[in-house]
């Protein structure tokens, strides 16, 4: 199971959200805005927000997210949601001498299947060790060959055979990222990823950072989840069945 941590996020959140609103609908100065504005106040602003449909504001506040223990394959997933920052630990420069790596749970609930995947990740990491090794050494002739010291030959050199030698590397080898999203893409983040029709792996820190984020900003997110939370399910025909047992789950 993925790790997610809540890193940071932005002070008062519901407040700030709330005097950009204010700021929208009233005459009040910059300096003014956050004046009077307290738990009732706040929750009125942002009701009223919900109520028009007025999205931008929620845009002003941010949450940051420590995310470990995942794969490759939810690399490929999470960023396609485009609006959102994200630093992630580079297999170009960080050499995968111990190979972790994510195993699905069907496959890890069947005998003959996790053997097999077991055979093949420990493959992929022999392979790729052996690739690292004869590549370093044809850089490291090549480098003190050309006249460049020999410390730095080394440590330049098994940079650049781990570039090409990850080529080998499955989509399995696990990874950590800290990602920064604000709230309204967030929100439908949640919306998507937290449908049962997503894939298990990205529904799972989809749900888990919103396990994080709603004790912090409870108005904001109190319906946040899969569409289907306060609607039709958005998938049609490929619903997958259990709407009211969803709505249970994220609406508790």
């Amino acid at each position: 199971m993925a790790k997610v941590t809540l890193i940071a996020h932005t002070p008062e959140p519901e407040k700030l959200i709330a005097a950009s609103a204010k700021l929208c609908y009233s005459p009040a100065t910059i300096e003014d805005l956050m004046d009077g504005l307290d738990e009732e106040k706040t929750t009125k602003f942002l009701n009223m927000l919900s109520d028009f449909g007025h999205q931008s504001p929620i845009e002003h506040i941010t949450f940051t997210f420590g995310i470990e223990e995942v794969s490759r394959t939810l690399l490929a997933q999470i960023t396609r949601h485009r609006i959102a920052s994200f630093s992630v630990q580079s297999q170009r420069y960080v050499k995968e001498k111990q190979f972790s790596f994510v195993t699905p749970p069907e496959i890890a609930a069947d005998e003959q299947a996790s053997q097999l995947y077991q055979q093949a990740m420990k493959l992929a990491h022999d392979s790729y060790l052996q690739l690292a090794d004869i590549l370093q050494k044809k850089h490291y002739e090549q480098m003190t060959a050309q006249g460049m010291d020999e410390k730095k030959a080394k440590s330049s050199s098994e940079k650049k055979a781990i570039e090409d030698a990850r080529f080998v590397l499955p989509n399995a080898c696990d990874t950590k990222m800290i990602l920064t999203m604000n709230a309204r893409s967030l929100i439908n983040f949640f919306r998507l990823r937290c449908c049962n029709r997503a894939q298990w792996e990205i529904r799972d820190v989809a749900t888990q950072m919103l396990q994080l984020v709603r004790p912090i900003a409870p108005t904001i997110f109190a319906k946040a989840g899969p569409g289907c939370l306060t609607g039709s399910c958005p998938e049609g025909k490929m619903s997958c069945g259990k709407m009211q047992e969803v709505r249970e789950t994220f609406l508790k």
